[in-house]
């Protein structure tokens, strides 16, 4: 028998120049709190965010997005946000901002139970871009 799975997902961005509000789309945070599952992929496309802005701090955002995951994770070295409930921890995450990373609005879905499958799906579909064959 199958379990099924509902999640919530947010794709994060971003957004080099805020008052221009284009962004780069650069991972996923999903979250499904009936299996405690509470995880961030992150893959970042320097060449896609210098188009938006050239003087863009690639290793300051780095930094910035490198919290994601660790927050994700939990524990004392994420701390003190680290240390909520993974449904807390998701919310602090996804909460509206004005900066340099955000995130989308909260979708919803469903899955087959296999949610590290559905990140890697999430990723494919949102963040990922197809390359043209030579």
């Amino acid at each position: 028998m199958h379990v099924h799975e509902t999640y919530d997902y947010a794709v994060i961005r971003v957004v080099p120049r805020v008052e221009r509000e284009e962004f780069v789309n650069v991972g996923v945070i999903l979250s499904c709190e009936r299996a405690r599952f509470l995880e961030a992929r992150i893959e970042v496309d320097p060449v896609r965010l210098r188009a938006l802005d050239p003087a863009i701090d690639l290793a300051l955002v780095g930094r910035h997005l490198a919290a994601i995951p660790a927050i994700c994770r939990g524990g004392e070295a994420a701390a003190p946000i680290g240390l909520l409930p993974p449904r807390a921890r998701f919310h602090w995450l996804t909460a509206r901002r004005s900066a340099i990373i955000q995130t989308s609005p909260v979708h919803m879905g469903r899955c087959d139970g296999d949610l590290a499958a559905t990140l890697d799906h999430l990723m494919e579909r949102m963040v990922r871009v197809a390359r043209p064959a030579d």
